[in-house]
């Protein structure tokens, strides 16, 4: 018991004001439209330019230092999406000693305009993105799943009583109620959005409304906050170090979000970035090469260890298909990716290897 409570105070003596090193400054132009948060971190800089690569080529689809104006993507819609995306404002959180959360407010246009709130979460000692499955230990997952569902499901049962308790029987009063008694709640990690606090955990569930029912949703996402002590026998190794302030680094679990630097060919140094890996093994990622800094598209899949990706070139319409570029056949192991980049047409093989950054 004496550990438990030693953990705890630990937790909060090492917090905010000892990350007085990490300044966040507007990243230019700001604009009304666009406020979005670029990190400095003198002490690390590889820490700092990490974060920064994340933020930009994830939210803005922009690597950093390439030239233009990086909002040109979102303030277009010629991004991935094709939507319009404003950022309005960004706040760093107060969280312990290792971790950077940044909490950021903004709106989406596609057919209809969409207000959005999502947070960044880094280790301030690799510069890493921290999935949230990273925090647990592969066999809590489900219970710790299950104990945020059912406090979702309580916040909408006991708002349904009170609904119910109204006898509003007008067409909004009922299509109110069917959205919560028809609303989602199994709720995966993988899907939750998430962000660290001085002394407790929030999760973020989506709403039940879809945005034409926005207008009568009075709950809005569902936040639900763990305080750390709750969670300590779910915590994988790699968050109990994180959490602990300790200098030494615990490999994480997954490689979702994660940066990795090397070469095809021996020659031609590129950048990747892995964006999501599915319970089914479906692999997607960008990378650029770093002299002309494009992004190129990977999907695919990975398997025990082992990626094989395909490199798509262009769509064609006659064809009404995607024509390839190359073909990729790689294996993880540790923190590299070791493998060939085929080419389509001359079926030439190339290596390719990299290093996690």
């Amino acid at each position: 018991m004496r550990s438990k409570i030693l953990f705890f105070i630990l937790i909060s003596g090492l917090s905010f004001s000892q990350q007085k090193n990490v300044k966040i400054n507007n990243l230019q132009p700001k604009s009304e439209d666009y406020v979005f948060p670029v990190v400095s971190y003198s002490e690390k800089p590889s820490v700092e330019d990490k974060i920064n690569t994340y933020l930009q080529v994830d939210g803005l689809e922009y690597i950093p230092n390439s030239g233009g104006n990086p909002f040109k993507l979102a303030s277009t819609a010629t991004n991935s999406y094709t939507n319009y995306v404003q950022f309005y404002s960004w706040e760093q959180l107060e969280t312990p000693k290792n971790i950077l959360s940044i909490a950021m407010d903004g709106e989406a246009t596609g057919a209809y305009p969409e207000s959005f709130s999502n947070w960044k979460n880094f280790d301030l000692r690799t510069g890493n993105y921290i999935n949230l499955q990273d925090l647990f230990q592969p066999n809590s997952m489900k219970t710790v799943e299950n104990l945020i569902n059912q406090r979702v499901k309580k916040r909408i049962s006991d708002f349904l009583t009170e609904l119910k308790s109204h006898k509003d029987n007008s067409e909004d009063g009922k299509e109110q109620i069917e959205i919560y008694e028809n609303c989602f709640t199994d709720n995966t990690l993988e899907y939750l959005e998430y962000f660290f606090g001085k002394d407790k955990l929030t999760v973020v569930a989506g709403r039940c409304s879809n945005h034409a029912s926005r207008a009568l949703d009075d709950l809005g996402s569902h936040e639900i906050a763990f305080p750390y002590k709750e969670l300590e026998k779910y915590w994988s190794s790699y968050a109990q170090n994180l959490l602990l302030g300790s200098e030494q680094i615990v490999a994480q679990p997954t490689i979702q979000n994660r940066l990795y630097k090397g070469k095809i060919d021996n020659k031609y140094p590129i950048t990747l970035l892995v964006k999501r890996i599915y319970d089914d093994g479906v692999f997607s990622a960008v990378y650029w090469y770093d002299k002309n800094k494009k992004f190129i598209e990977w999907s695919g899949t990975l398997k025990n260890n082992h990626i094989s990706i395909t490199e798509n070139d262009y769509h064609s319409e006659e064809l009404k298909a995607w024509i390839p570029r190359a073909f990729i056949e790689a294996d993880l192991k540790g923190n590299k990716i070791t493998g060939t980049w085929q080419d389509y047409k001359t079926k030439k093989y190339l290596n390719l290897e990299l290093e996690e950054l």
